[in-house]
């Protein structure tokens, strides 16, 4: 395959690319055409790969679409939009159903029946049977002052980090945790050189404390 052939396909596989990150972060070919102060048809022509994009272009787009830059050039870089979500509304439905159910749970191991729960929200044992069974929402409100009579913690009825939407809040508190740390230590942590102390910190965390302190005898018996 000459150059020429080999830049062509490129730009078909940088093209393919652009679009997956551009539908995964629901924006148009309008908008990008927009951020880059270009047509709408250049940005067409850069999804079809019969125009090349430059590098500031892409990092403009890798930012606006969320996406890691490397996105485009990483030799095991896949399709994002391969990972399909369920949607959202089959969520909300699988949610209202598990915080029923831990309503339920919650209130059997309380010894409280339907009824006097009810009598605390001034409804009827009905709704309060909907809620459990997870046929009607329950107003946050409304689960506030029953996670409080039933003597559990609000986050115990939150995500446990399976669903879609747990998971992306665990990225998000993870990636603002990242943030909180001391600058050389974010610099420390992003170089892939340092994977291998990582790696070496992460097995000594999990030592007891008699295994931590011969290694730690052993390093003194060495240096001096």
């Amino acid at each position: 395959m000459d150059i020429q052939e080999t830049l062509a396909l490129r730009n078909r596989i940088i093209g393919v690319l652009l679009r997956d990150a551009r539908i995964r972060a629901d924006k148009t070919k309008r908008e990008c055409a927009e951020l880059l102060g270009v047509s709408t048809a250049t940005i067409t022509a850069y999804e079809d790969g019969r125009k090349p994009a430059s590098l500031p272009e892409l990092e403009v787009l890798a930012y606006f679409l969320d996406t890691p830059v490397a996105h485009f050039w990483d030799e095991q870089a896949r399709l994002l939009v391969e990972e399909k979500l369920p949607p959202l509304e089959e969520v909300m439905r699988l949610r209202h159903r598990i915080v029923g159910a831990l309503l339920r749970q919650a209130r059997l191991d309380a010894d409280i029946t339907q009824k006097e729960l009810a009598q605390v929200l001034g409804c009827s044992p009905a709704r309060i049977s909907s809620y459990e069974y997870g046929e009607r929402p329950i107003p946050l409100a409304e689960l506030e002052v029953l996670a409080e009579v039933l003597e559990r913690p609000l986050e115990y009825f939150l995500d446990e980090r399976s669903g879609p939407v747990g998971q992306w809040e665990k990225e998000q508190e993870a990636y603002h945790a990242f943030l909180e740390l001391p600058e050389e230590v974010r610099e420390f942590i992003t170089k892939p050189i340092n994977r291998s102390y990582l790696e070496v910190a992460i097995k000594l965390s999990t030592m007891p404390a008699g295994g931590l302190r011969n290694i730690a005898e052993g390093l003194l018996e060495i240096t001096y």
